[in-house]
């Protein structure tokens, strides 16, 4: 399904081919936590940004992932590829082999929202599969296609067993059985996975941010469902890229907590609350490890 919306970006590009741009670097500013406790400020910053569908726990890539770049000069968009899957290495993640099957997708665009639109109405059924908590609700996708946005995602997830990872919902023309979810009081068999992940930039609201800056935002919402309307300004984030006062340089120390903290929890806890507690608790173990330093300076990019 991927393939044939990449086919459908690359025939939208080729109608309206978009120069790149060469930004220049920006300085880091210091972002200073408040004098909340660290527990309490990491409880409050996964809370603010964690967003998976209504009724599931969140959702993470199982092993790889491969990274497609549409509409933009091919050394810009493997710089691009590069920034992003260092990111997914560095949270160990696989990444795809050049010419692999793209499942996350970044396309660039002068009017991010027109493109929404038009492949959301090229493909919807491979934005809003047809089983429950696949993605986000219609009012997110509403949200996805309206408004003036740098960046702008969506992702598409599915139930899996634990055991085999065989789909554990009925799909419409997929034959496997269906898994039991039954595991006990406090626990499941059945896990979230990543299936798709749009991601679209608008080359007009981008501003003077660098590839190191850009790598890391994008990096931060393909792995993770993150809200895209999460007040972040409190932390040291690179989600403050877009309109936050403090804009980091890269991926953060703080970011990167949080990621690895969501790929190594153990996400079996019946109840989505509890799998979001999880998480919190590994980053807050994490960053609590790492103090003085964390939260504190970008991670070091991709060379």
């Amino acid at each position: 399904m991927i393939e044939i919306v990449f086919a459908t970006v690359l025939l939208l590009a080729q109608q309206s081919p978009l120069p790149p741009q060469a930004p220049p670097t920006t300085e880091l500013e210091e972002v200073v936590v408040d004098g909340r406790t660290l527990r309490q400020t990491v409880d409050r910053f996964v809370d603010d940004i964690i967003a998976p569908p209504v009724g599931r726990g969140p959702a993470r890539w199982d092993r790889k992932v491969c990274v497609g770049v549409a509409n933009l000069r091919n050394d810009v968009a493997q710089g691009l590829v590069d920034q992003i899957s260092f990111v997914a290495l560095q949270v160990g993640l696989d990444v795809g082999d050049p010419g692999c099957s793209a499942n996350i997708l970044v396309v660039a665009t002068s009017d991010g929202a027109a493109m929404a639109r038009a492949l959301v109405e090229a493909r919807p059924g491979a934005f809003r599969p047809p089983y429950a908590g696949a993605s986000g609700s219609r009012a997110a996708m509403e949200r996805f296609q309206a408004g003036e946005t740098a960046v702008r995602w969506w992702h598409v997830s599915v139930p899996v067993s634990n055991e085999s990872g065989v789909v554990a919902v009925r799909v419409p023309g997929y034959d496997a059985p269906l898994i039991s979810q039954d595991g006990s009081r406090l626990t499941t068999r059945i896990r979230n996975d990543l299936r798709r992940a749009f991601i679209i930039l608008d080359l007009d609201l981008i501003g003077d941010a660098t590839p190191q800056q850009l790598g890391g935002y994008i990096g931060m919402v393909a792995l993770a469902q993150i809200d895209p309307e999460a007040d972040t300004a409190a932390y040291d984030t690179i989600l403050n890229l877009f309109g936050g006062t403090a804009q980091p340089g890269a991926l953060t120390a703080w970011d990167l907590s949080y990621l690895k903290s969501l790929y190594d929890a153990e996400l079996n806890q019946r109840a989505p609350s509890q799998q979001g507690g999880e998480v919190s608790s590994l980053m807050f173990r994490d960053l609590q490890s790492a103090e003085p330093e964390a939260p504190g300076k970008p991670v070091d990019p991709a060379p």
